[in-house]
Formats: structure tokens, sequence, C-alpha cells
């Protein structure tokens, strides 16, 4: 996918860590940026977790949905719909 095409609004992502097999999921005004910024050790919260493969994502309007997306999918509810996702992907999550 080249993300450098499509500036988007809002945008939420689901990295996976290939180092722990763990995911990341964030919201951003600028994916390409963001992912960036993981891939080189910027983000506190994954520097060690490093390197990431971008396994999934959803485009917004704005960045407030974005973010709105990104608290109901970490919710319980919200779980349950990612599991769905890793089911589709084949990933063991």
């Amino acid at each position: 996918m080249d993300l450098s095409d499509k500036k988007m609004n809002g945008c939420v992502y689901l990295l996976l860590s290939l180092k722990d097999r763990k995911t990341y999921l964030g919201s951003t005004n600028d994916l390409s940026r963001r992912l960036n910024e993981h891939d080189n050790g910027k983000c506190k919260s994954t520097m060690h977790r490093r390197p990431f493969k971008l396994i999934y994502n959803e485009s917004f309007s704005n960045l407030n949905d974005a973010r709105l997306r990104e608290r109901y999918l970490k919710s319980r509810k919200g779980r349950m719909k990612l599991k769905e996702i890793f089911t589709s992907l084949n990933i063991g999550e």
C-alpha cells in the first residue's frame, strides 16, 4: 500500500510487532509519519517492540472520529471486533 498518495484526515491503525507478535492500536492524522515514528523508535510505548507490520487501518473524515473509533476498539465490545479482524487476517491473537 502506498500511503504517500493519500493524505487522511483521520485514521485508526493496527500494528503487529514482528518481535513479540503483540499488537498496537493507535490513531493519527498522518499515517505515513506515524508509521515512520514507530519504525524509528520515536514512540516510547513501542520502541522496544520493533519492527512492526501495518496489518489494518480505517480512514475517517476527521481525527476526532478516528479517536472515537480507537476508544471503541479498545473497549470490551471493540476487542470482540478486533478478534474478528485477527481471524480474517489469520493472526492468532
